[in-house]
């Protein structure tokens, strides 16, 4: 595929043929494209400077814009796997945000976890963990229970079961092990406690969840 600025276009192999396209506003700087896992493959979200556009590609128009999320540019977003209209947001205000699509006027919770501009967020499939990375060469591991969808289970009475102490809710751990902007993380298709970092001076760093944070999680 080829990617223009403006449009997608498709390739094939008698030259290029538009499949279908949408125009984004004149002078929008297009950051980040995250497909929403929720609406059958229909929906895709754009970071466009200080906003985030959700695009219906059935009739490839915006249904839904959440105006001024950062108060700089957006530079990705994510949806929550397992939670319908919930996403993600962060940006060069050093912030990570929390959003319902259907209130976008206010964020459900902004978490201030980097000194400097925050480059990607990244729910893992317990959406409860989230990973930001940042300009000021971290990695943060995020902990945020109360917009994740076991806090929508009932709850089980269990008088034998020994009471645990909940991890705290915001920043869990950071990871120090770049020397510059990491750009990039992501999880592990095939172990939900294992991600990869990747900072501008090209060393990929693969960490993992501590052991406590995990069995707190799990048991």
């Amino acid at each position: 595929k080829q990617w223009y600025q403006r449009r997608v276009r498709g390739d094939v192999e008698d030259g290029v043929r538009e499949h279908s396209s949408c125009d984004l506003p004149k002078r929008c700087a297009p950051a980040a494209l995250r497909w929403n896992p929720h609406s059958s493959g229909n929906q895709v979200g754009v970071a466009c400077d200080t906003h985030v556009r959700l695009h219906d590609l059935r009739s490839m128009k915006c249904v839904t814009i959440l105006d001024s999320v950062h108060s700089h540019n957006v530079r990705d977003l994510d949806f929550n796997p397992n939670r319908q209209y919930y996403l993600s947001t962060c940006g060069d205000d050093c912030l990570t945000k929390f959003w319902d699509c259907r209130k976008c006027t206010e964020p459900l919770m902004t978490v201030n976890d980097h000194s400097h501009w925050v480059w990607k967020v990244r729910y893992n499939l317990r959406d409860q963990l989230l990973l930001t990375a940042g300009s000021d060469g971290k990695v943060v591991l995020l902990n945020i229970p109360s917009l994740a969808s076991e806090s929508l289970a009932p709850e089980e009475e269990d008088t034998e079961k020994e009471v645990k102490e909940p991890l705290k809710e915001g920043v869990l751990e950071e990871y120090d092990k770049h020397e510059d902007s990491v750009y990039s993380v992501a999880w592990s298709p095939v172990d939900p406690w294992l991600f990869a970092s990747l900072s501008h001076d090209g060393r990929l760093v693969l960490n993992r969840v501590s052991k406590d944070i995990k069995f707190n999680i799990i048991l």
